[in-house]
């Protein structure tokens, strides 16, 4: 499998009140954990289901259609918008423009897709507000832990020797990456590797978000590896449901309505390995170049765009459980985390989240 970044945790405090958060798998840009609720026998028909495979992983679409309008052109906008980030953002693709841009000389100044360059911007935005503990840099780290496009086949996931290790994290750094915002460029600066593992596939919800609206469509849910937006409502004027696992062996996952409302989570349930006692997870944290070494299992992320509770979910499990959760609670965020301790599973949210939780 190919993978991304990761998940969720702690009891809460005051204000904060308990809960359940999400399951992880992964592909090209990772699959994440939410599952929108199963068609049923009551559905009425203008309830229409869309469904695909892209970037690695599967997506659907619940559209509330009640025109009845054909959905041939829905599906060639969804289709559309998906190939459009591959195109632009995969590192498993070659020709990507990501890719291009990886393996540009440096001091080399790149003209880039809006898409691209609002990705990027986003990205390095919270890159900075988190003092580096996410970094769309971080890419030669994964790979050098065995989690990425570029690991070693051979070897799989590992520990790298010291030296292996201090090299590869001079290439890694955020903050050396330059941006014309008025030219939309960006300068490569030299072995700089960019990886949008944790926001592009939150960008592709939006992206498809986008182009069902341009359609005319008001009313319906999108899902892309695991990661949702619900758009309007359902008929019957019911919010959308989705239901969210804290841990893998939840059975009782909470149900959370959603309008007009992204969700994102980040885990390690499936992308960790085990060696010398220890636990390794697949996200990296760039401030130290290693797998980080709290409990946190997921982190679950609301937020009215896909692409912000993607990235937002990434930064809060590479900051741990209390740093994490004071950085969301000082930033707003609705988040939801999980955390493994030697008691078991244990859960808090933020006051935002329990603002929207039912």
């Amino acid at each position: 499998m190919r993978v991304s970044f990761a998940p969720a945790l702690l009891q809460g405090s005051a204000g904060r009140g308990l809960a359940a958060p999400v399951s992880t798998g992964a592909a090209s840009f990772a699959v994440s954990g939410y599952a929108p609720q199963a068609v049923r026998r009551a559905d009425p028909a203008a309830l229409q289901t869309l469904t695909g495979e892209a970037m690695g992983t599967t997506w659907s679409v619940r559209l509330h259609n009640p025109g009845f309008r054909p959905l041939d052109e829905a599906r060639q906008a969804i289709e559309a918008a998906l190939a459009l980030v591959v195109r632009q953002m995969s590192n498993w693709e070659a020709d990507s423009d990501i890719s291009r841009f990886n393996r540009a000389e440096a001091g080399s100044w790149h003209v880039l897709p809006a898409e691209f360059f609002t990705v990027l911007t986003c990205a390095l935005d919270w890159a900075q507000a988190s003092g580096g503990a996410w970094d769309p840099t971080v890419g030669p780290l994964v790979d050098l832990w065995g989690f990425g496009p570029r690991a070693e086949k051979a070897q799989g996931a590992g520990i790298p020797d010291a030296d292996a290790l201090r090299r590869v994290r001079e290439r890694v750094g955020y903050q050396r990456i330059v941006l014309d915002l008025e030219g939309r460029r960006a300068l490569q600066p030299g072995a700089v590797h960019v990886d949008f593992s944790g926001i592009a596939k939150g960008y592709s919800v939006d992206l498809v978000t986008e182009r069902l609206q341009a359609l005319g469509h008001t009313d319906f849910l999108v899902e892309v590896g695991g990661e949702l937006r619900a758009c309007g409502q359902r008929p019957g004027n019911q919010p959308w449901r989705v239901a969210v696992a804290s841990m893998a062996d939840q059975s009782t996952p909470l149900a959370l309505p959603l309008r007009d409302m992204a969700i994102a989570t980040s885990g390690d349930h499936w992308h960790a390995f085990e060696q010398g006692g220890r636990r390794y997870s697949h996200t990296i944290d760039p401030r130290s170049g290693e797998p980080v070494a709290h409990g946190l299992t997921s982190v679950t992320v609301l937020h009215a765009e896909c692409m912000q509770a993607d990235a937002l979910a990434t930064v809060l499990t590479v900051l741990g459980p209390r740093a994490g959760l004071d950085f969301a609670e000082q930033h707003g965020v609705a988040a939801l985390l999980c955390e493994r301790t030697a008691q078991g599973p244990a859960m808090a949210m933020t006051t935002a989240f329990a603002a929207l939780a039912p």
